[in-house]
């Protein structure tokens, strides 16, 4: 039984309100993303510089501490996962999921995952992998370092232990190619002899040699903090930035898809319009009297 023009009309209002609804969303995902990829800009000078002061301190003294002594010291993997705490993000926690799984076989002795973001959380449950914690993501700019400084917070005591300790950081980054975002992944610990190697290779900015004053053990130490810190900031923001491109697209194909049901529904109701019109003029032509002439 087809609908009536009521029932038509209640859901082309209905089509409308929520229309207006994802257009809002769709203006907030297009600024945040802005916001995010600025604060990933603005991050360039500052970890430049922290590299700088590395590179100062390991001119003078090796980060032997952190380098593994043998093959067989005691290791630990950290996993660290950002997803979403929201939905409409299509195929975004998923995905992230899917590179965690495919990595899995690079991880080293007991591993401890953290989520970042409820959804994520509930995938990697669902996979049946162990998650120590669960932290929620900042909803602004302003507060993605309390975040980072809670992740730091949470997993120093597995990185300062006596440990070889690994950490994962896996996280979707947008996508200088496709304009949209892909899932990436990194390995920030151990800062093995590579690592170090790289840092020291790096051209001075000056002819002057850098130099470390005081105590050069405290200021490395310092160093490596500020190193995660920045490595950890920018992976925060740059999957806040991955998840509002991916809601913007998600909204863009509910946009269209509503506008595809409302030209439906104009043209179901004024077809139906039309019919009860003309039914109703024939039924007045039906019922009119002819007279006869005698």
């Amino acid at each position: 039984m087809p609908d009536s023009l009521a029932s038509l009309q209640q859901r082309a209002d209905g089509a409308a309100d929520l229309q207006s609804v994802v257009r809002t969303m769709k203006a907030l995902s297009a600024s945040n993303i802005t916001q995010y990829e600025n604060a990933v800009v603005a991050l360039h000078e500052y970890y430049h510089t922290v590299e700088l002061g590395l590179m100062a301190c390991l001119q003078q003294r090796p980060l032997i501490s952190m380098v593994p002594k043998t093959e067989q010291a005691a290791r630990e993997t950290i996993v660290i996962v950002f997803g979403t705490d929201q939905g409409l993000v299509g195929q975004f926690n998923d995905q992230i999921m899917q590179l965690v799984q495919s990595k899995s076989d690079e991880f080293k002795g007991t591993q401890t995952f953290w989520a970042i973001g409820e959804r994520v959380y509930d995938h990697l449950i669902a996979a049946n992998i162990p998650v120590a914690g669960q932290i929620n993501l900042p909803n602004s700019v302003s507060t993605i370092t309390d975040t980072i400084g809670h992740i730091l917070h949470a997993t120093t005591e597995e990185w300062h232990s006596e440990q070889v300790t690994d950490l994962y950081l896996f996280h979707h980054r947008p996508s200088a190619t496709s304009g949209q975002y892909e899932p990436h992944w990194r390995r920030l610990l151990p800062l093995d002899n590579q690592w170090q190697l790289q840092i020291q290779q790096q051209p001075w900015p000056s002819n002057k040699l850098p130099q470390s004053l005081g105590n050069e053990q405290a200021t490395l130490s310092a160093l490596v903090r500020e190193y995660l810190f920045v490595c950890l900031y920018q992976a925060c923001a740059e999957s806040l930035a991955s998840e509002h491109a991916s809601r913007l697209a998600a909204m863009q194909r509910a946009d269209q898809n509503i506008d595809e049901m409302l030209a439906q529904l104009q043209h179901v109701y004024h077809q139906q319009r039309q019919n009860q019109i003309d039914s109703e003029l024939f039924d007045v032509i039906a019922g009119y009297p002819i007279s006869t002439t005698h």
